[in-house]
């Protein structure tokens, strides 16, 4: 059932989405911080002992005990991978998404601006042939971190700006998930790969069957997580593949429907992922210390590298792609944006944060030194793009037309929560 005030009227879904979005956006930044303040005080060892502390029976044979940070960033993050997969499915089959018409811009923004940090990287990279596993490190963009700094720009971020960036953010999210699953894979088991591949089987021809209960596909996930945990694929992956067999019911230009347990996993999800999945990953992965950061520090390949191609690949990437894409007929320009408006949006997309601190934590098993060196490069790359993105936005002068731009957009918000049927703004809707 959608969201309703008490005079019967119809709440604005897009807003409670972006409301939401902005809002565990914000509190991601805060713990961030804490993070950084707790591991460079006196509670730095009381704040490691926490996060390896073990935890839970030890889940199969030859494999330590798992700790608290294992529970995070391999079970509450798988999580986390459903949602950005339930969203994924969401557009790419009933949203914004739904055509290549709608899909082109978004897509091949994405596309460059997850190949431009890459190459950045690599050039950074290259006299050290150990790092070049961290070439994915700067290719992701964090939406909620985006969208938080977006938030506190208040109407000086006009909504078209925020779709755009939240459409970008989802078509990278799919390419960050391609990435974990092939290049960080190493050794597979094939007994426990075939088993996720019967339970995946099972969950669709339960959708295609018509079923609608949700806790045989909640189930069938955390069945699916284990397989995929010990299939040597990581964990998280399950996330992603569970949501391509929940069934959606599709209703363009209308609410969600009451029945479609995609939207309703989707909702019921969110809150928990925004407010407290994602913070606590940031809490327990942001914390470095930074009494040895110096400029030869910074200046070091690993974290210039990362720190380079979130902050000027991204930025390079994503604009040059939009500026090309438009120049030669393959897109439409935005509606109601300068041009500077939309770089400080590509600035904005550097803040990589919560996937690349992921993919960092992948790209280098076992040695503590080059993850907490990669976590420095993202710090700065993110924060850099959130400063220099948010002046941007800040002293950019409106487009002419922004004003009528937004009273249309708000007047079709308020007329059904829905822009041209986008299931985008529907993320209101409640279990």
């Amino acid at each position: 059932m959608a969201d309703v005030n008490p005079e019967g009227g119809g709440r604005s879904a897009l807003r409670h989405f972006l409301a939401s979005e902005a809002a565990g956006g914000i509190l991601l930044i805060a713990t961030a911080i804490l993070a950084l303040v707790v591991a460079n005080s006196g509670f730095h060892h009381a704040y490691e002992a926490m996060l390896h502390a073990p935890i839970g029976p030890t889940l199969s044979p030859g494999r330590d005990p798992p700790t608290v940070h294992f529970w995070i960033n391999d079970g509450l993050m798988a999580v986390f991978f459903l949602l950005v997969g339930l969203e994924i499915k969401r557009e790419f089959i009933d949203g914004r998404l739904s055509t290549w018409e709608k899909r082109r811009l978004p897509v091949i923004a994405a596309a460059v601006g997850m190949l431009v940090p890459a190459l950045i990287f690599l050039a950074v990279a290259a006299g050290r042939p150990e790092l070049r596993s961290g070439w994915a490190i700067p290719a992701a963009t964090d939406i909620a971190f985006a969208i938080g700094v977006l938030a506190l720009l208040g109407k000086r971020a006009p909504t078209s700006l925020k779709l755009f960036l939240t459409t970008v953010a989802i078509a990278d999210d799919l390419g960050a998930v391609a990435i974990i699953a092939l290049a960080y894979t190493e050794k597979l088991d094939t007994l426990a790969l075939g088993a996720a591949a019967a339970i995946l089987i099972l969950l669709y021809v339960l959708g295609k069957s018509g079923v609608v209960r949700l806790w045989p596909y909640i189930l069938g996930a955390v069945l699916l997580w284990y397989a995929v945990l010990l299939s040597g694929v990581h964990a998280t992956v399950a996330g992603v593949l569970a949501a391509t067999v929940v069934p959606i019911v599709k209703t363009p230009g209308a609410p969600d429907s009451p029945h479609s347990p995609l939207h309703r996993i989707e909702h019921g999800l969110a809150p928990w992922v925004a407010f407290l999945i994602v913070p606590l990953f940031g809490f327990a992965n942001a914390g470095i210390s930074l009494e040895d950061v110096s400029i030869a520090a910074l200046m070091a390949p690993l974290p210039l590298g990362v720190a380079a191609g979130l902050f000027l690949g991204k930025q390079l990437g994503i604009f040059g792609a939009v500026r090309l894409s438009v120049g030669l007929g393959f897109a439409r320009p935005l509606r109601g944006e300068t041009w500077l408006q939309v770089y400080g949006v590509a600035v904005l997309c550097g803040i990589g944060f919560t996937m690349s601190l992921f993919i960092g934590t992948l790209a280098f098993p076992g040695r503590p030194d080059l993850i907490e060196e990669a976590k420095l490069g993202i710090l700065t790359g993110s924060f850099l793009s959130a400063i220099i993105g948010f002046l941007l936005l800040r002293f950019a002068p409106p487009h002419p037309r922004l004003a009528e731009e937004e009273r249309r957009m708000a007047a079709e918000i308020e007329a059904d929560g829905d822009i041209d049927g986008d299931p985008l703004s529907r993320a209101g809707t409640k279990l």
